[in-house]
């Protein structure tokens, strides 16, 4: 439980020695003080007070009873689990079992005794932290469906709220980025999200399967279909039915197969090979590729009518050079990962590795980062991986300026070295300032100045 002292509670009494009253015989608690709606709603907003008293009756009318209505309502649509503890006349049981109609905790009738109101409001507090913590716990057992990513990157934290947004749809996805960036995780994650997450996720490379094995693997077949077809098989986009298909490397998807796919998105039935019935088919389907697809629809490689129907949403997924800070984090979490799979107790980085890990190009991205904290897991003779285990150089890098626009180049700066400076530490703020050389809430104020989370 918190203390009570940073329990806030907000007192809406247009009368000024009421109001005191109250604020006296409720000492015990950090009060804050409104006269009116406007000023009510304005507290509520700037100390989000975990409960309220309120009379109905405030200006311009107090003596009656809407004005405290609408500030009720608005009340809890600022916060609906607010406890609003209402103040009210003795004869005014009808406002009063209203108002705990509308979403009020309760009522209290005037003139109040100071020990009762205390417990009432004591009682409050400790129901709206007892919904709090039952909150926090339910948010711990229901993992989220992008928790295997690990990302501080402005740009990456876009693409991930992206993915949290289409998820409810069945918009067809189109993942457009480098080998090694992810593609595949993003796709179980938006799996994850969406209401097919009990159905299948199935993923198959479309790259990876030789051209006249492919349909079979796409679309299933009857027995008897070929030779060597000795029983009906189903294919990848029957079998993904209810649930989530990608089609990794899309680009690579031989030309005389996009007509057939083409079809299936069109009309949802698919036939297996060797088949003469349509097959209606319930599934979501999620491409990826490290390919420009509309400069292969040029080149007449990849059909454009059905790079539009995949396109319905296309998420740019940016290379790991290009996320500032993450290489550094992401290296922390495979050390921390490796070294529990190898029952190597602690292991960490070393200030020389992490610099030169900042400033690798890393063309082969995640993967290539993955596998190079890996052998240096085992490469590394105590409990730190130095720059000799991850074989890496330190390059001379070279400042360019997109603009020379002298505060857009500070404000760049200073959220570029604050990322970094998170990512190096593994996200410890304390760490992090000291590295800065700033205190740590001036690193809270840079940080919400400069839209950092």
């Amino acid at each position: 439980m918190t203390s009570e002292k940073n329990r806030a509670l907000l007192i809406v009494e247009d009368d000024l020695a009421l109001q005191k009253q109250i604020k006296w015989s409720l000492d015990r608690f950090e009060s804050v003080t409104a006269h009116d709606r406007e000023t009510a709603l304005v507290q509520a907003r700037r100390h989000q007070p975990a409960v309220v008293t309120m009379d109905l009756g405030l200006p311009p009318d107090p003596d009656s009873v809407s004005e405290g209505f609408k500030c009720l309502e608005q009340l809890l649509s600022i916060d609906g689990d607010m406890k609003i503890i209402v103040l009210t006349g003795q004869n005014d049981r009808a406002n009063a079992l209203r108002a705990v109609a509308m979403g009020a905790y309760d009522f209290f009738a005037k003139p109040f005794e100071p020990e009762l109101l205390n417990l009432t409001v004591e009682r409050a507090f400790r129901l709206a932290e007892l919904q709090a913590e039952n909150k926090r716990l339910q948010l711990m057992h229901q993992p989220d469906a992008l928790s295997g990513l690990t990302t501080r990157d402005p740009g990456m934290l876009r693409v991930c709220r992206t993915i949290e947004k289409v998820a409810s749809s069945n918009a067809t996805v189109l993942l457009l980025g480098e080998s090694g960036t992810g593609k595949e995780l993003l796709a179980r994650g938006l799996h994850e999200a969406s209401q097919r997450k009990a159905g299948k996720f199935v993923a198959i490379n479309c790259a990876a399967i030789p051209e006249n094995l492919l349909e079979s693997e796409l679309f299933g077949y009857e027995k008897g279909a070929f030779t060597g077809a000795a029983k009906m098989t189903l294919g990848k986009i029957e079998t993904a039915s209810g649930g989530t298909l990608m089609l990794d490397e899309i680009g690579d998807l031989p030309f005389s197969l996009q007509a057939k796919l083409l079809r299936f998105l069109q009309e949802r039935t698919i036939e297996r090979i060797g088949g003469r019935q349509e097959i209606p088919v319930d599934v979501r389907i999620v491409c990826a590729t490290h390919q420009d697809l509309m400069a292969l629809t040029k080149e007449g490689k990849f059909r454009e009518d059905l790079y539009y129907r995949l396109a319905e949403i296309v998420v740019d997924i940016p290379p790991l050079r290009d996320r500032v800070g993450d290489a550094a984090l992401l290296a922390h979490a495979f050390a921390r990962r490796f070294a529990q799979e190898q029952n190597r107790g602690t292991l960490t980085l070393s200030e020389d590795a992490v610099r030169a890990i900042e400033r690798h190009k890393w063309p082969g991205n995640i993967r290539e980062l993955e596998n190079c904290i890996k052998r240096a897991s085992i490469m590394a003779d105590g409990n730190q991986i130095s720059r000799e285990d991850v074989g890496l150089e330190l390059p001379q890098s070279e400042e360019v300026f997109d603009t020379l626009d002298l505060r857009t180049i500070r404000d760049n700066a200073e959220k570029n070295a604050i990322v970094a400076a998170l990512g190096r530490v593994n996200g410890n703020m304390v760490k992090a300032a000291e590295l800065l050389g700033i205190s740590r809430p001036t690193l809270y104020d840079l940080m919400h100045r400069l839209g950092l989370k």
